[in-house]
């Protein structure tokens, strides 16, 4: 998304590929500006505690597509933006990198700086016993000197006693426009994660655009749910049909209500217009950056 000032000079060859201007370009969903923008609850903050042991597994959302889990004391973060972003935020950051104590993993589903923070993850190199994401964006960890492990689509690791499966993905965005990048994007530079913890499953679509997959996964006990009306995304009709095809599983909504920019669609999701088009509206979880959600298991899900 937008381009880096802070980014290390070794990975300045692959900074347009992270601009915000070149998505905003590559995403033909915007026909004209939008008045209005959909915004989250007031931001509850929370502070070292919430890093604490834990009898069962606790989600807050980060603001962004980023979310906080501890699952019986183990805790990790997925996709987290908690400074730096280089456009207007329209939230409070729920927790400041400094504050935060230990994290047993920090999981990356892709290179868009709205996911992949550099400023973040420099400031919890510290305290993150290990990085995850894909192959190629552990040689951009690796490049900052994180304690990064990358990883193919199917492959699956551990942090403590949750179990990581790297999902599909297609986000290869930059190879639609001639000259965004140097380097040829392949979809396996993108993921989502299907995360296994003691007390039910959560799925991390990631970005991506609809795939026949998305549809035939087991049944998740928490989706972190992107539904902006951008066709590099699943385009809001692509996301009501993932919602319905798990209609009894709750929607952690993401990536919408955090960046001030109200002509671009990925950032623009309004649940309102969501809860008019999915079957059973009430699991929608219109989440306050930092509330708290406690996970649970809808029913036994095969394994995938």
């Amino acid at each position: 998304m937008i381009a880096l000032k802070w980014m290390l000079p070794a990975m300045a060859g692959i900074l347009l590929t992270l601009s915000a201007q070149a998505q905003t370009m590559a995403d033909s969903t915007q026909k004209k500006a939008k008045k209005y923008q959909a915004r989250p609850p007031k931001t509850q903050p929370f502070g070292a505690s919430a890093f604490g042991p834990s009898k069962g597994t606790t989600i807050r959302w980060l603001g962004f597509a980023g979310f906080f889990v501890n699952s019986h004391g183990t805790t990790f973060m997925v996709d987290p933006v908690l400074e730096g972003f280089d456009m207007p935020v329209l939230i409070d950051f729920p927790i400041a990198p400094k504050e935060v104590p230990k994290l047993d993993a920090v999981l990356v589903t892709h290179a868009d700086n709205d996911h992949f923070s550099v400023p973040t993850n420099q400031d919890l190199k510290g305290v993150t016993k290990a990085f995850h994401s894909t192959i190629y964006v552990d040689s951009l960890m690796q490049n900052m000197g994180l304690p990064a492990h990358g990883h193919n689509i199917g492959d699956s690791f551990n942090v403590g006693p949750v179990r990581v499966k790297l999902s599909p993905a297609d986000h290869a965005y930059q190879n639609a426009y001639p000259g965004m990048s140097k380097r040829r994007f392949k979809n396996e530079d993108a993921c989502g994660f299907w995360i296994k913890t003691p007390d039910g499953t959560i799925w991390a679509t990631g970005d991506s655009r609809l795939t026949p997959s998305h549809l035939s996964m087991p049944t998740p006990d928490a989706i972190f749910f992107d539904f902006s009306d951008s066709e590099w995304h699943f385009t809001f009709e692509g996301a009501v049909k993932i919602a319905n095809a798990y209609p009894n599983t709750p929607l952690l909504l993401c990536h919408w209500g955090s960046v001030d920019s109200p002509d671009f669609a990925p950032f623009n999701g309004d649940p309102e217009k969501l809860a008019k088009a999915i079957v059973n509206p009430g699991r929608i979880k219109v989440l306050a950056p930092g509330e708290p959600f406690t996970l649970s298991k809808l029913k036994k899900s095969t394994t995938w």
